[in-house]
């Protein structure tokens, strides 16, 4: 068999391993071959958990309206948006309700209005400024320009305005548009607890992007948010590997840097060489501990940590009357979000709906038995579920390294390790979503490509806002 022109490997197949190999593939074409390496399983963090017979989701629950990249990848691949159930939302403080949402929507603006003045106009007219220079990338996307670093894609956004807000926090940033400081403690923590797990204390791009999709529509995909990853992969027709990487050694070939991949699975240990590697999973000794052999310089560590996370998913009758409700059938809400109270032991709690919901389907009535999802930092012990359920029948709990401490690093990884060696998963220390990891992995294939071209044109272009108007 002819060796193909480009070999590549992508290591992890969760959604930026499935999203840069289709994107790798759609730019460089027949000529590349695609060995995706995944240990445990493709969706890497979009995971579903089997509640009497029906899947619901346990982490990446919804997608921002906004999404461009993953809306197309929902067309391309012929899924459907899931059908949404609506429900009401409350912000708890740990003996009363801060905030209640009601089903009139006036009614809503009038009571933000009347416990916060107008600081949720300031919070709005700042999160929409930030999304709309944000959304510049998928202009340059369009037009085949890359960057080989975070800091250059922020400032081809935003300016050093973009650079500065990964390195103060949300709450400054806030209260300098003239947002109050109840309406930070009170809204903004909720959300962020809720998203990221953590305090106001995140940095002001992660915080915004976290609260745009707080403020906008969202929807998710019909049969689980997974079906992206493993179609993208189907699609690109690459070969998954299941197996561990456990080292990257550097070789050359004919003046070009060659990538030994190291790997063990349930049949053994192997290696393959290639071209080209994108790293996909966070380089960070507690998410993937392989190393890099043979670079000179030697590829760092990257600093910082990981937030553990705990996802219950508990089917039972919810406690009301620990939320000031007696009655179960009186209380209204299907979401419950909380402030940053040091009594507090979880983060956020939502009745959620299965996968796949058929035409028929109606949001358990409040006094039923209902499947609700927890999120918070540490496992739940039995009188913590019993201060939140007054009886259950399930409990499947799932701890995982979801988000980046945000207060553990002060500078953004690379994305160019080496010379055809790129890591995806930085991007997570800008703003972890779903559609900024689909924008990453587009930035990394096609700086892969241009690179691999020598098209440096494409490459960390300054006043790109005039140039694409100019190519228009």
């Amino acid at each position: 068999r002819p060796r193909p022109s480009l070999p590549a490997a992508v290591v992890g197949a969760g959604l930026g391993g499935s999203a840069v190999a289709y994107f790798l593939q759609q730019h460089f074409g027949p000529q590349v071959q695609l060995d995706v390496y995944e240990p445990a399983g493709v969706g890497g963090r979009l995971a579903t958990v089997t509640v009497n017979k029906q899947q619901y989701e346990s982490r990446g629950a919804s997608i921002h309206a906004l999404s461009l990249h993953m809306q197309d990848f929902v067309k391309i691949l012929g899924l459907k948006h899931r059908r949404e159930v609506v429900g009401k939302s409350a912000i708890f403080s740990g003996e009363h309700f801060v905030l209640e949402e009601t089903d009139w929507y006036l009614l809503n603006l009038f009571r933000l209005w009347w416990h916060y003045g107008i600081s949720f106009l300031r919070l709005q007219m700042w999160v929409e400024e930030v999304m709309e220079k944000f959304m510049r990338i998928y202009k340059y996307q369009a037009h085949g320009y890359a960057f080989s670093s975070l800091e250059e894609l922020l400032r081809s956004l935003g300016g050093d305005a973009f650079v500065n807000m990964t390195q103060r926090s949300v709450a400054e940033s806030l209260l300098e548009v003239g947002v109050t400081q109840r309406f930070v403690d009170d809204v903004i923590a909720a959300v962020l607890r809720s998203s990221y797990g953590q305090s106001v204390l995140v940095p002001a791009f992660a915080g915004a992007m976290s609260l745009a999709g707080a403020q906008g529509s969202t929807w998710a995909v019909e049969g689980g948010n997974k079906l992206v990853c493993s179609g993208l992969l189907k699609l690109t027709k690459a070969n998954v590997i299941p197996a561990r990487v456990t080292r990257v050694s550097l070789h050359s070939s004919e003046g070009r840097a060659l990538y030994q991949v190291h790997y063990e699975g349930s049949e053994g240990q192997g290696s393959a060489f290639y071209d080209m590697v994108v790293v996909t999973t966070p380089l960070h000794p507690s998410r993937s501990n392989f190393t890099f052999e043979n670079f000179e310089p030697p590829i760092a560590d990257f600093l910082g940590a990981f937030q553990p996370s705990v996802t219950s998913v508990v089917h039972g009758y919810l406690n009301s009357s620990y939320f000031g409700f007696p009655d179960p059938k009186l209380f209204p809400f299907a979401s419950i979000l909380t402030t940053d109270t040091p009594d507090l032991f979880f983060n956020a709690m939502d009745n959620i709906c299965p996968v796949n919901i058929s035409a028929a389907f109606r949001r358990k009535q409040p006094q039923e038995a209902a499947v609700w999802r927890v999120l918070s930092q540490q496992p739940l012990d039995k009188q913590q579920l019993k201060t939140l359920f007054r009886s259950y029948y399930s409990v499947q709990v799932m701890e995982w390294q979801s988000y980046p401490r945000y207060d553990a690093a002060k500078s953004l990884p690379p994305i160019v390790l080496h010379e055809n060696l790129f890591y995806l998963s930085g991007v997570e220390w800008v703003a972890s979503s779903m559609e900024m990891i689909a924008v990453a992995a587009k930035n990394v294939a096609l700086l892969a490509y241009n690179r691999w071209h020598q098209d440096l044109e494409k490459i960390d272009q300054k006043d790109l806002m005039h140039k694409v108007k100019t190519e228009l």
